[in-house]
């Protein structure tokens, strides 16, 4: 059964904090703990707290399951507000400067065996036709 785990409203852009998210997206839970813990990016460790957050959560609903199988199932990063403040500029002007937060949201799960549902039938191919000749 899986479990879910949300960090709301992280003052980082989501472009920066979705780097982080695809490096562990599908990977065992304790080698993205390992990742996270010597990355170097600042939004590495929230990150970090926010899976162990929802391990603790899967810990919860699945009482004496094995927690060595759990994978990060899914993982999303949505914006979140953005603060607009104004920046001095030439000309008696003012930039706008976009402070960009996000919401992350992690679901871990057990690896389970993928079940492939295809069949043994070679594929269809279409009716050859002769593109040189009209």
């Amino acid at each position: 059964m899986e479990a879910v785990a949300k960090l709301r409203n992280y003052p980082t852009s989501p472009r920066k904090m979705r780097l982080l998210a695809d490096l562990i997206r599908g990977k065992k839970v304790e080698k993205v703990l390992a990742e996270l813990e010597h990355n170097a990016k600042h939004p590495a460790v929230p990150l970090r707290k926010l899976v162990l957050s929802a391990i603790n959560n899967w810990k919860q609903k699945n009482e004496g399951g094995d927690e060595s199988q759990l994978v990060v199932k899914t993982i999303f990063v949505d914006g979140a507000r953005t603060l607009k403040r104004m920046r001095p500029a030439p000309q008696g002007r003012g930039y706008r400067v976009r402070k960009r937060s996000n919401h992350v949201t992690v679901i871990v799960d057990d690896a389970a065996p993928v079940v492939s549902a295809k069949s043994n039938k070679p594929a269809k191919q279409g009716p050859k036709t002769n593109k040189l000749t009209n």
